[in-house]
């Protein structure tokens, strides 16, 4: 059956063959339905719940099964016109007005919450791992949310996007915010079935998220954001109270705070003119080649992820020449636009085609394409979409290049140790890069596999060292950091095998490579 589908992915030759591709879809698509039925049939109280998120599976299994081809055809990619991209020093020269009260007040802040801590070793959602000063990553989005409210005497809401592996540990902690100025509201991701690579049929045996069965639902990516939002009611229940723009973007990037000029830009437009969509990108570097970006396709201005790209061009793609800017992932959308796509049902995402393969923890909201397995050994596919994919179907869509301080996301230990340093102040629950650094970009920080689980990482060091002069730091092996070490320039640190370093307390490191076993004992 996989080969079928390569073969729908190939085209068809002759007409008979196009005859039988199209029965054999149809085939898949009933069965599929049938399957899904049975599932429902096997439901409880949750019965209601599955019944939407199946219409928007079936919806995206219908569409995957259509696919002919690549979704783009390179010859086509155009760079986008000048002023699709504007420049954040632009927007922000128009200036703001006497009072931001009105813009905030018509303001939404979402922040995609599916996530577990699983790729740092940590266990529950990863917003709530600590970050600085005991601060977790949902900690420090409420204080920035609660600082605007209070500055300007604002009623700025926060959603949070939830999954299923993150809805109970969170609510559970939202409790501890009910004397904060911030409403706090939650909406779950759909709840899709993974599909077995070969037959292309659901692996769930019956709804239930316990036991060996939990393994076989997945939340399909944060372009679910979209249908998931609508159907939890908060869609029309926000415009209902006058709100006209959601911020959209990840809980873990903690550059994504709220921005006055890009809001100001937005509701100062003459409303025929009104931009629906704005996507915040920053120049690229060469840790971000991986990262999607913006192009002009059949008129439109369009996302490009590296999953889309053919393999003959994904080093054309990789190239920081021809390809400047890349997806912050901080959007801001329109939620009349959002009402208008959603009644449409025109909001036509491209479909990402995760493959995974046994013995992996439960899938985390991301759209790589990793090969993983499940228990069992099963190879699955898993269909998802992606938030910024959407930026096509909206009117007068903008990307606005931003300073890459807005980007500053914590998916390891490495990133981790730059947020814990002196390279950042914390203030209202807002990190700014330090004046004392001489320069505006961060170190480049690798970390060992010994540094990759929080709490392991965290016994490696007696304080963060002082990294305000750091250009550049690799850590490999058993490596420990006494109290008040400080880094400079570029340091290499490698303990071999079987040995082990510790740095001592006070150590100044300035252009050093350091190697071999180096241990201090207490006496």
């Amino acid at each position: 059956m996989a080969l079928y589908v390569e073969g729908l992915c190939r085209g068809a030759p002759t007409k008979g063959m196009a005859q039988f591709q199209e029965m054999m879809r149809q085939q898949l698509e009933s069965s599929m339905h049938a399957e899904l039925e049975k599932l429902l049939g096997s439901a409880g109280a949750e019965k209601e719940v599955s019944k939407k998120d199946f219409e928007g599976f079936k919806n995206l299994y219908h569409r995957f099964l259509q696919v002919k081809g690549p979704s783009v055809e390179w010859i086509k990619i155009q760079r986008p016109p000048e002023d699709s991209i504007q420049p954040y020093d632009k927007i922000a020269a128009r200036g703001l007005p006497d009072s931001v009260a009105d813009s905030l007040n018509k303001l939404v802040v979402v922040k995609l919450n599916g996530g577990l801590g699983t790729s740092m070793g940590c266990k529950g959602p990863k917003s709530l791992i600590s970050v600085r000063n005991e601060n977790t990553f949902l900690d420090l989005t409420v204080k920035q949310i609660e600082h605007l409210n209070k500055t300007y005497n604002t009623d700025v809401p926060l959603v949070l996007m939830n999954s299923f592996n993150t809805d109970e540990d969170t609510k559970k902690i939202l409790q501890k915010y009910t004397h904060h100025r911030v409403k706090i509201h939650t909406f779950n991701q759909s709840r899709y079935p993974r599909v077995n690579k070969e037959s292309l049929l659901p692996v769930a045996t019956n709804l239930s998220m316990a036991g060996p069965n939990a393994e076989a639902w997945y939340p399909p990516g944060h372009g679910d954001v979209y249908a998931s939002f609508s159907n939890s009611g908060l869609l029309d229940q926000l415009i209902a109270q006058g709100k006209e723009y959601i911020f959209v973007s990840n809980i873990d990037n903690l550059g994504a705070t709220v921005d006055l000029h890009i809001l100001h830009h937005l509701v100062s437009q003459p409303n025929g003119r009104r931009c629906e969509f704005v996507m915040e990108v920053t120049d690229k570097t060469r840790a971000d080649v991986k990262g999607g970006t913006l192009i002009q396709y059949e008129g439109k201005l369009r996302l490009l992820e590296i999953a889309q790209v053919p393999k003959a061009h994904v080093d054309e793609f990789k190239s920081v020449s021809k390809f400047k800017i890349f997806n912050t992932n901080n959007l801001w959308i329109s939620l009349a636009a959002m009402k208008r796509l959603q009644e449409q049902e025109t909001m036509d995402l491209e479909i990402i085609v995760n493959p995974k393969a046994g013995n992996t923890p439960p899938h985390t909201q991301t759209h790589t394409q990793s090969h993983q397995t499940l228990d069992g050994g099963l190879n699955v596919i898993q269909l998802e979409t992606a938030v910024g994919a959407a930026i096509k179907c909206f009117d007068n869509a903008l990307g606005i290049n931003v300073p890459r301080s807005r980007f500053l996301p914590v998916k390891t230990t490495s990133d981790l140790l730059l947020v814990m340093s002196n390279l950042y102040s914390l203030e209202a629950g807002s990190l700014t890069m330090s004046p004392r650094r001489e320069f505006p970009s961060t170190p480049h920080v690798k970390l060992g596999s010994s540094f990759t689980k929080v709490q392991e990482y965290l016994t490696r060091f007696e304080s963060i060292p002082d990294m305000l002069d750091l250009d550049h730091l690799t850590v490999s092996g058993d490596v420990t950091f006494g109290k008040n070490v400080s880094l400079k320039g570029t340091v290499i640190i490698i303990a071999n095998h079987g040995d082990r370093i510790d740095i001592p307390a006070g150590s100044m490191l300035e252009n050093k490579i350091v190697s071999g076993n180096l241990r201090i004992l207490d006496h």
